[in-house]
């Protein structure tokens, strides 16, 4: 028998779901002792890869005035206190220093710089927790508002980019 342990935890090791797991393993090894484990932290290889990265890049399209559900996954994974950020006397500290982050921002209407924009102050929070504050926003905005809009909105991106992407 081949088990395969995947922890999508936040609290490490210690996190109850993870020792569950791992008693799961130890249960199932102890009636088949010639049972191969791997194990895989969602989380540990999502965090590895942005501690690898010197740019992130980040493709965001509006969905419903906010960030997709993917990506609102991603953020929970790799904020992970002691790892990413830690706390300090004078508040949270981010650890993902000397990063850069571009965030290629989609949207269907024009949002930029009112209410309805959540997206650019969400991640500029959550990055920035972590230690990224360098955030360069490439936005096309009114992609679905006719061919005027889309062409305008896509223009707009490509101009943003040859002006340069600060890095």
């Amino acid at each position: 028998m081949n088990i395969l342990q995947i922890n999508s935890r936040q609290r490490g090791e210690n996190a109850p779901s993870t020792r569950i797991a791992h008693a799961v393993v130890a249960r199932l090894r102890a009636e088949q002792p010639r049972a191969q484990a791997a194990r895989v932290s969602l989380d540990d290889a999502l965090i590895g890869e942005i501690q690898w990265a010197d740019v992130l890049v980040l493709g965001v399209p509006m969905c419903n005035f906010g960030v997709p559900a993917q990506l609102k996954n991603w953020i929970d994974a790799v904020v992970r206190a002691g790892v990413t950020f830690r706390y300090t006397e004078r508040g949270p500290q981010g650890l993902l220093k000397g990063k850069q982050a571009v965030v290629a921002q989609a949207s269907g209407g024009r949002h930029r710089d009112s209410p309805a924009d959540t997206i650019t102050p969400h991640l500029k929070t959550a990055l920035a927790f972590v230690g990224i504050d360098a955030v360069q926003f490439v936005d096309p905005e009114g992609l679905a508002m006719g061919l005027d809009g889309e062409k305008n909105g896509r223009g707009g991106a490509r101009a943003q980019i040859a002006q340069g992407i600060v890095v």
